[in-house]
């Protein structure tokens, strides 16, 4: 259960593959109401499955979008996980190193769209939980009233 408005989460590949959803979720990261995180490789498999999908985006402005992400949350980046990653079972093995990012920062949640790759009983073994972009975000707003008119004051458009 999210308690605390510094709530520590990782961001799995695929809610920052797509531009709005992580744009939505850094934002609201950056209204303090929690604390994200992610890894290189989590960060090297939304851009390699972005670029196979949108080549014409190129990997020079995929790579900038990485700079700025670490820049704005520089405590973000997990690292010293690698050798746990063996040790977890999950339905999908590639989903391993995200559980093992968790772990490893004391995360209290995993957001993917993928919920079913991380069974709850084997989340449960360390204290994590997974949410959907939008359950997460549900979960923020009845928690904090508040982050309702703080949504809306928001600059999509930057």
């Amino acid at each position: 259960m999210i308690f605390s408005p510094r709530f520590t989460v990782v961001l799995d590949a695929c809610v920052l593959y797509p531009a709005p959803i992580r744009d939505i979720l850094l934002n609201l990261a950056d209204l303090e109401v929690f604390t994200p995180k992610w890894s290189e490789i989590i960060q090297e498999e939304w851009v390699r499955n972005l670029l196979l999908n949108r080549p014409e985006l190129g990997q020079k402005k995929l790579r900038r979008t990485i700079q700025v992400m670490n820049a704005a949350f520089p405590d973000a980046e997990v690292h010293g996980f690698e050798e746990l990653i063996d040790l977890i079972e999950l339905p999908d093995l590639d989903d391993r190193h995200v559980l093992a990012a968790g772990i490893k920062c004391n995360a209290g949640a995993i957001i993917t769209f993928n919920t079913k790759d991380f069974p709850q009983e084997i989340l449960d073994q360390h204290n994590i939980e997974v949410y959907s972009p939008d359950e997460f975000i549900s979960q923020l707003k009845i928690l904090n009233p508040a982050l309702e008119n703080r949504l809306l004051r928001i600059n999509w458009h930057r």
